[in-house]
């Protein structure tokens, strides 16, 4: 509050009486904000050292153990515990992935982009070629199409350049 306003709250009759209750129940000078920080200090500085929680000492009781856990989690999934032997095979073995086999596909050397993508098409249609193989193919064939539209602007830019230069 600036000095000069009043207070909404006091109905004061002399300019005595309006500066004393001003000064007592306004304050002159704004409040300073506490608790913020500086940007990059820290609040607690020299706060709990990582690894002396609860969650760590559960851990470290549970690793003291895993040997006799491992071998119990053995031992039903032996007895036909699906769920043990689930357990025991996602966390120890890889899962598999497919593996596409490689292929020699001839495509013409001469040809358009487009006459390359179409023997792609046929391999895949006939059976030599994966449907992903396939796509990945086609994908690249785009992106060389992109890059030869660079090229061939490269080129065309350049040779109006050199036509249209100022001596």
């Amino acid at each position: 509050m600036i000095k000069g306003e009043f207070c909404s709250s006091f109905k004061l009759r002399s300019e005595d009486e309006i500066e004393a209750k001003y000064t007592k129940v306004c304050r002159l000078e704004p409040i300073k904000k506490r608790g913020y920080w500086k940007p990059g200090q820290s609040g607690n500085p020299a706060g709990r050292k990582p690894g002396t929680g609860e969650v760590a000492a559960i851990r470290a009781a549970i690793a003291e153990r895993v040997p006799e856990l491992l071998a119990a989690l053995m031992t039903k999934a032996l007895e036909g515990d699906v769920s043990a032997a689930r357990l025991l095979l996602e966390r120890s073995v890889a899962p598999l992935r497919g593996a596409e086999q490689t292929i020699e596909l001839q495509l013409p050397n001469d040809g358009t982009l487009t006459a390359k993508a179409t023997a792609v098409l046929n391999a895949a249609a006939a059976g030599y070629l994966a449907p992903g193989q396939a796509g990945q193919l086609i994908a690249a064939l785009g992106t060389l199409a992109k890059i030869s539209e660079v090229d061939q602007l490269t080129a065309r830019i350049t040779a109006l350049e050199a036509t249209h230069a100022k001596p």
